[in-house]
């Protein structure tokens, strides 16, 4: 697949539907545009080779789980070599579920769910500070949500 495929409307068009319900039938997508249901399925078999699109997840409610505390951590390293070193240990923690290299205050920013405030501080004392090569941490608990969403990819 050629690197230099330029997107057109089709594509962002199919984007856009699918970033509203990934679950949408391409032949529903197709209908929508309109185009085939065949080029619909061809588009996103590029895209996908590409690199734009990466496979779909579930939205999840971590609330409605049980995870009722969601926080933010700034970490500092000791040294910005110790990177690789470092997330390659956060990964083993599974309420992390995203991690920035970052610029500003801190190396690196955690977006972490824990079940409550004494889970939230297990995890923090007994596993990310635990981390060789993380000398300290910033913890933020998230009080609400307020957005939640894709970019716009101003499709008319």
């Amino acid at each position: 697949m050629a690197t230099d495929y330029e997107l057109d409307n089709v594509d962002l068009k199919i984007l856009e539907i699918l970033l509203k319900n990934a679950k949408k039938p391409y032949t529903e997508v197709a209908k929508l545009i309109p185009v085939s249901g065949g080029t619909v399925h061809v588009r996103m078999r590029k895209l996908e080779e590409l690199g734009i699109v990466e496979g779909t997840t579930l939205k999840l409610n971590y609330a409605k789980l049980g995870f009722d505390v969601t926080a933010f951590i700034g970490i500092f390293l000791l040294r910005s070599e110790l990177y690789d070193e470092v997330i390659s240990e956060l990964k083993k923690i599974p309420e992390i579920v995203s991690v920035h290299y970052t610029t500003g205050n801190y190396s690196m920013f955690a977006r972490i769910h824990c079940r409550d405030t004494q889970h939230l501080k297990n995890v923090l004392h007994d596993k990310i500070q635990r981390v060789h090569g993380i000398t300290r941490t910033d913890t933020m608990i998230s009080l609400e949500e307020s957005i939640d969403r894709n970019i716009d990819l101003h499709v008319e």
